[in-house]
């Protein structure tokens, strides 16, 4: 399981994004990224979890989430993304 961090704003995501992605080959057939730490976050952080999902897909990856923030759920709707973020 991946980790986000406590922090994923447009200054840290290109770090997390690369931390992230190193992490995608230790993974099964199925990687599932946890927000529960995630606090601090703009729409970076749904741009990271759009091209890790990306990433999952070109190596024939599953891809879900869990426990993310309701603030980062209600941003995603308001994108008309929600629905790429399936739950774990």
């Amino acid at each position: 399981m991946l980790q986000l961090p406590a922090t994923m704003t447009h200054e840290v995501a290109p770090a997390c994004l690369s931390e992230l992605r190193d992490g995608l080959q230790h993974e099964a057939a199925t990687v599932v990224v946890d927000g529960e730490r995630l606090q601090r976050f703009d729409s970076s952080a749904l741009a990271v979890l759009l091209e890790l999902r990306r990433e999952c897909a070109k190596a024939g990856k599953m891809f879900a989430v869990q426990k993310l923030p309701a603030r980062l759920r209600d941003l995603a709707a308001l994108y008309g993304i929600d629905a790429l973020l399936k739950p774990a």
